[in-house]
């Protein structure tokens, strides 16, 4: 395999600055794209991600990993902008995620113009993954790891509240970090969750390959998103993958170490998806 040159840049994202690396084997000709989303509070370096964009490129892909502007993660993966993580929604991923495609097909993150462009996405990050296929024609491969099926994430009992309250607190497990969600997403929600946000509505809309890949373990996202997600989409292009015992993350954490956290789960995950996307993009 070839070695991987990895360049950064910055986008304008509906909250923010998109912040992006860039990976790729070889920069003089075109060549296949795959772009990579995170998920709810993930960002471009949190664990399994520089892996998996490294491996991609060394295969001859150009890898596109990017934290999107709501994140609020800086490029050094600390989460120093706690209110664009507050006022982050849906739409507004979806729409930084179709800048990030465009500026990779109008040749702007410094690779040409792809060939072809496959997406990977994991958790939320799927859910998004899956909106922008069904309406993007320049996408020909897709790969979810435990990608939610829904936007809809909260009882109206939790509802209730964070709307009395106007906002609610998440706390990072990995740094401790108390951090604000306002409303904005709950809103977005209720004014686009059976309209541009409704993932199974877009998943009957996908007609490229698409890998579903969830653990049977997974403790944030139900396995039966996965199912649900496989049920409505045209099943003869579509397959799904349950990795037995494997969590959410398939045994990955952060900071990466490879002593620890390079499973035989997350080995076939990223054997399963690297041969995904070599079997269909050209």
């Amino acid at each position: 395999m070839a070695t991987s040159t990895l360049t950064k840049h910055v986008l304008a994202g509906a909250l923010g600055d998109i912040l992006v690396d860039v990976r790729a084997a070889g920069r003089e000709s075109p060549r296949p794209a795959i772009v990579v989303v995170h998920g709810f509070k993930g960002f471009k370096d949190w664990g399994m991600f520089p892996p998996l964009a490294e491996r991609l490129a060394r295969a001859g892909f150009a890898t596109v990993t990017g934290n999107l502007s709501g994140s609020g993660v800086d490029d050094a993966g600390q989460l120093v902008y706690p209110e664009r993580f507050g006022r982050d929604t849906y739409s507004a991923e979806l729409h930084d995620l179709g800048l990030l495609v465009e500026a990779l097909v109008q040749g702007e993150l410094g690779v040409p113009p792809p060939t072809t462009i496959g997406l990977v996405g994991h958790s939320r990050g799927g859910g998004i993954a899956v909106l922008h296929a069904a309406r993007d024609r320049r996408v020909q491969a897709l790969v979810t790891w435990a990608a939610i099926s829904s936007v809809e994430r909260w009882s109206p009992s939790e509802v209730s509240r964070w709307r009395k309250d106007g906002v609610t607190e998440i706390v990072n497990s990995r740094t401790g970090q108390r951090l604000p969600l306002y409303t904005d997403v709950i809103d977005d929600v209720e004014r686009n969750a059976a309209g541009p946000l409704d993932i199974l509505g877009a998943a009957a809309r996908v007609e490229i390959p698409w890998l579903i890949v969830h653990g049977s373990a997974d403790e944030s996202v139900s396995p039966l998103e996965s199912e649900a997600l496989r049920a409505a989409s045209p099943l003869e292009k579509t397959r799904l993958l349950t990795i037995e015992g494997a969590g959410h993350t398939f045994g990955a954490g952060h900071p990466w170490d490879a002593r620890e956290h390079d499973t035989p789960q997350l080995r076939r995950v990223f054997d399963m998806t690297l041969a995904w996307f070599a079997a269909h993009l050209g």
